[in-house]
């Protein structure tokens, strides 16, 4: 009745009241400001798209010569022009599954400190310092992981887990271990998918309406058994979109990982064997490749990398929009 009542004392003033299209702006200044936004804002996609054709477009040799073959092979000889991606995609999964085990724990139990126990003094210090490891130069960690890392595991890790476990029988901590291998690659890769991870998660856990933990708490149930049954079954879908995020992070590391990996191209069952990535093939070769059917090899392998982080980022952003929308409502 307010509203009608306005409308119909402006109409009295000669004031005609304003349209839902008119809010959007009259000025040229207004039209010219929504054109480029909108413009900017398009222009991501039709990128995006134009670097997909083109990588496709290269890769197309390989995989027209070679076949799904070309994903099963271990074969990789420039000499010869014989490529078979398959230990560098072995490399890729298994150093970013074995992060994302080693780096999720850490990422949650912090997300759930910050936003369910830590005080408003200290939560968002805290929160600064973890995501500050997103913003250290990939060739840093590198660096720091062959004089620091490197060491430590050859030393400290390696022997614990081989002789003081005994674990040393299983394939996967068998052999000796020279330093530059997959579960060096791994940790390091673990330290810098932490703070994404940890940033979702927090977000998330912190959408989580106030009245599912009042819920929870005025049926009796202690602090933990509020996060444990009320927060983080509110929140898994997103939790769980963090962890993909920072898989699909993992998985595109280029440059520690090539520095710590030991860059040989074989699949070996043991985590302290040295191992090759996608990314790092691609790094390492690019440069000096001269014939046409090794150009096209490597641009198949960024081809394969660029289309599984696509997926993997796509599947993390759902999960974590479904969260926020069900938060909303």
């Amino acid at each position: 009745m307010t509203n009608v009542a306005g409308a119909a004392a402006s109409a009295d003033a000669g004031i005609a009241p304003l349209a839902s299209g008119d809010i959007e702006g009259r000025s040229l200044g207004d039209r010219i400001y929504r054109g480029l936004t909108t413009t900017f804002a398009a222009a991501v996609p039709v990128v995006l798209a134009l670097i997909t054709i083109e990588v496709m477009i290269a890769a197309w040799p390989a995989f027209q010569r070679f076949g799904t073959g070309f994903l099963t092979s271990s074969v990789w000889d420039p000499v010869r022009a014989e490529f078979g991606a398959a230990p560098m995609i072995y490399g890729t999964v298994v150093s970013s599954l074995l992060a994302l085990l080693i780096a999720t724990p850490f990422a949650l139990g912090s997300a759930i400190f910050l936003a369910e126990f830590a005080p408003r003094w200290l939560r968002q210090p805290v929160a600064f310092l973890i995501d500050l490891l997103a913003a250290v130069p990939s060739v840093v960690y590198g660096l720091w992981g062959v004089f620091v890392l490197i060491p430590f595991m050859r030393t400290t890790v390696s022997p614990f887990l081989r002789d003081t476990l005994g674990l040393g029988a299983l394939p996967l901590f068998s052999g000796a271990d020279y330093g530059y291998n997959m579960m060096s690659a791994s940790v390091i890769l673990a330290i810098m998918i932490l703070p994404y991870t940890s940033a979702v998660a927090r977000e998330v856990l912190l959408a989580v309406p106030r009245s599912q933990r009042e819920a929870a708490l005025a049926l009796g149930a202690t602090r933990w058994e509020v996060i444990r049954d009320a927060v983080i079954p509110f929140a898994r879908s997103g939790i769980i979109g963090g962890v993909i995020l920072g898989l699909g992070r993992a998985l595109g590391e280029t440059m520690a990982v090539t520095m710590l990996i030991g860059n040989r191209h074989e699949i070996s069952s043991s985590l302290f064997a040295p191992g090759y990535t996608m990314a790092s093939v691609i790094a390492n070769e690019f440069s000096e490749a001269t014939g046409d059917a090794h150009i096209a090899a490597l641009m198949a392998v960024g081809a394969v990398l660029m289309l599984t982080t696509l997926i993997v980022n796509f599947v993390a952003r759902w999960l974590v929009w479904r969260v926020a929308r069900e938060a909303r409502s």
